[in-house]
């Protein structure tokens, strides 16, 4: 966590001069207090004294700068005693502050974080009513690490247990048959204890749940006046995305009739993304999976994937113009050695098939490429596609294809089918993966058909095929899911899950709830990503320590 101060801060101060608002880019309350700023130092005393007494900056910076080394001398000589891994922390967090304070720190990230920890302690309004309750809470934990008062030995949850009634056990005291039943009884009452955090986050799986999508189904095939044969079928969901105008007025029309409750801010917020062409869309199955008459109360996972917030549309409102390179985090564009290849890896590369998808996530790294659920034009056409698999056949390194878009499997069968085709005549190739949230936004685009074509292009020994996915909760692994799993897995494909690491994903336990349901599925949870570096997606963004 502390490792970001300089480069928050930096992102800080410069969305405070871009934006007139009264928060900070990360959702925290700007401007704090004087008596709760000096609160950072109640586990470090000394380095408030440093502050106040020092005349100058680099007075503060030479001193801080001894007091830090002398105490780091103390972890190192055992002069401090504290548990191992409180004094590997402790050491860690020292080294973190001497980079925060040091001189090329600064040049680095372009400004002094130091200059703002020094003037907010001598009371400076400016600075106080500028830093935020994130740079608070850096600097007290900061503190707390180095000072080796954490807990971290313990961790967040030995203090819970033990308040609960499980006694704490040093295993390193006991040996033998009776350390292991001890052990096992332990782990039975932490498991006791994680259950209770489970039952907070439903999966699309449980029956209530089930049952009550059922009825809310209903609702949405009587207004569309429709049979349940065309809801399953992927062609009628791709033609009734919730986009443009079109989509507002069936959200607004939706809500009048009481089908499905939405907040008159995310209506305003989907207005202007209407009106400025700032992405966003949603497939029918997918709406299926809000609640439709609690909002917010339980399925702010789901609607804040594709509902835009306020701080989200400004910023893609004042990037307009220049929206194909701001929002480029990945720097794509430096790194396309031809159209629709990606490469940053040495045996990796990314083949853009399909620049749109049938839903928008807020959150996509490709925001400035992916304008609006099946744009005309998405579908590059085969010369282009020819010629970047022709850069693959060239290419003896590139050992595994990532095919992505946009969302690729949204492609019609035939062009998936030639796509493989192609890619299995280059020996070289042995994994062909295809990027996708197909079974997320529309599982009943995966027909048997399609997984046949998928499967009939591995040869044990020779090539693989796998799919990447984005399921970011367990309220959305559902039935539907779990069959269209089912069809791929059939064939041999294993689907490994991506998660994207964000605040409406982060309370504790969730993604050990999501694991479990993905499993039930037959989805591998894989690996998981961070939102670093957008900005506009600050709302989105969570701690990590």
């Amino acid at each position: 966590m502390w490792v970001g101060v300089i480069h928050v801060e930096k992102q800080m101060e410069s969305a405070i001069s871009t934006f007139n608002v009264e928060e900070s880019p990360w959702g925290l309350k700007q401007g704090v207090n004087y008596e709760d700023f000096l609160k950072i130092f109640e586990s470090l005393p000394k380095v408030k004294e440093i502050l106040l007494t020092s005349e100058t900056l680099e007075e503060a910076r030479e001193k801080l700068r001894k007091f830090a080394e002398d105490l780091l001398w103390k972890y190192k000589n055992g002069e401090i005693e504290v548990d191992a891994m409180d004094r590997w922390l402790a050491i860690e967090a020292i080294n973190v502050f001497l980079n925060i304070i040091s001189e090329y720190g600064e040049k680095a990230a372009g400004f002094s974080t130091l200059e703002y920890l020094w003037k907010a302690t001598k009371g400076d309004k400016r600075v106080l009513s500028i830093i935020t309750e994130g740079f608070v809470e850096e600097f007290k934990h900061l503190f707390k690490a180095m000072a080796g008062v954490t807990g971290y030995s313990k961790g967040w949850l030995g203090p819970k247990l033990e308040a609960a009634g499980v006694k704490f056990v040093d295993f390193s005291k006991i040996k033998g048959r009776k350390a292991a039943l001890m052990r096992s009884e332990y782990l039975d009452k932490v498991w006791e204890y994680i259950k209770g955090y489970l039952k907070k986050y439903p999966s699309g799986l449980d029956e209530h749940i089930i049952e009550k999508r059922k009825k809310q189904r209903e609702k949405l095939m009587e207004y569309w006046g429709i049979t349940e044969d065309e809801w399953f079928d992927y062609r009628w969901q791709f033609s009734h995305v919730l986009k443009r105008e079109k989509g507002l007025e069936t959200l607004r029309e939706l809500n009048e009739l009481g089908i499905v409750k939405v907040p008159e801010e995310d209506l305003k917020q989907v207005e202007l993304a209407v009106k400025y062409h700032i992405p966003w869309g949603i497939t029918p199955y997918y709406l299926n999976l809000w609640d439709f008459e609690e909002p917010y109360k339980y399925d702010r996972h789901v609607r804040r994937q594709v509902m835009p917030p306020a701080w989200y549309v400004s910023n893609m409102l004042q990037h307009r113009e220049d929206r194909e390179y701001y929002f480029d985090f990945m720097g794509e564009h430096d790194t396309s050695p031809i159209d629709l290849v990606t490469r940053r890896y040495v045996t990796i590369a990314i083949l853009k098939a399909y620049d749109t998808c049938p839903q928008i996530c807020v959150y996509c790294q490709r925001n400035w490429e992916v304008l609006e659920p099946f744009m005309a034009g998405s579908f590059p056409g085969w010369d282009k596609i020819e010629a970047a698999l022709e850069w693959f056949a060239e290419h003896e390194s590139m050992l595994d294809v990532l095919i992505t878009g946009g969302d690729p499997l949204a492609l019609a069968d035939k062009i998936i089918d030639k796509i493989m085709g192609r890619l299995s005549e280059f020996d070289h190739v042995v994994n062909i993966r295809w990027g996708s949230r197909i079974f997320v936004t529309v599982p009943m685009r995966i027909t048997d058909n399609l997984a046949e074509i998928l499967g009939s292009y591995i040869e044990p020994g020779k090539r693989n095929v796998s799919i990447s996915t984005h399921v970011e909760t367990a309220y959305e692994v559902t039935p539907e899911m779990a069959e269209a799993v089912y069809k791929v897995r059939k064939q041999g494909i294993y689907i490994y899950n991506q998660l994207v690491y964000q605040r409406n994903v982060s309370r504790r336990f969730e993604n050990v709830a999501l694991r479990i349901a993905l499993r039930k599925v037959g989805i591998d949870p894989y690996y998981t990503f961070y939102p670093k570096g957008k900005i506009e997606q600050k709302d989105y963004l969570v701690p990590i320590a």
